[in-house]
């Protein structure tokens, strides 16, 4: 009776060693699963703050929608964007910039620098001048039927025009005018798409 009751107590505490190495390595797997569920979370949080950090601050792909930059670009393209170049510095004449519509943040628009501060602009009989010198304009797709008057750009703005000069809503329309630089997102640098028709600007 004693042997069976030894027997008894010593399968119990087998029985016992082996539901707590059973418990033992499901505390340890599941330790490793939430490790690793937590290491995929911060992989994947990590990623997101970067592409945002990237997309705010260094560049982003943007989608053309419409055709006041023809012939140069064409509705449907898709433009590689600099941001960090302006703001390490400002635009430049015939730069490609995409900015905010100063009367409504939400639409962006994409146009061309004509005119920078201080800049004396005008359009006359098509020809477009700035500080009194015409330009040449070989990137338009056909001239301006409107003029402008003679105006000096203002400090921190630019005139902006779209290549496509009589379909193109810019700096000649009192509804867009001047573009604060705090509008400015980036400049134009790289056509990616279509594929075939992939293009740098200067």
């Amino acid at each position: 009776m004693k042997q069976y009751d030894k027997i008894t107590r010593d399968g119990e505490i087998i029985k016992e060693a082996v539901c707590d190495m059973a418990n033992e390595e499901k505390k340890k797997v599941d330790s490793a699963t939430y490790k690793e569920i937590k290491e995929w979370a911060q992989a994947i949080l990590t990623a997101v703050i970067l592409a945002l950090l990237i997309r705010t601050f260094l560049f982003e792909i943007i989608l053309v929608d419409g055709e006041s930059m023809l012939p140069t670009l064409h509705h449907g393209d898709r433009v590689f964007v600099n941001k960090i170049g302006y703001i390490l510095g400002g635009p430049k004449h015939g730069d490609i910039v995409i900015f905010k519509n100063p009367n409504n943040p939400r639409d962006n628009f994409v146009k061309r620098v004509i005119g920078l501060p201080g800049d004396t602009v005008r359009i006359t009989d098509g020809v477009v001048y700035r500080n009194d010198e015409p330009l040449t304009e070989d990137y338009i797709n056909e001239p301006s039927i409107s003029d402008y008057p003679s105006t000096v750009v203002p400090e921190d703005t630019i005139f902006a025009l779209g290549d496509n000069r009589n379909r193109s809503l810019d700096s000649t329309d009192p509804v867009i005018g001047f573009i604060p630089m705090d509008n400015l997102l980036g400049k134009a640098k790289l056509r990616v798409w279509p594929f075939n028709d992939i293009t740098y600007f200067d």
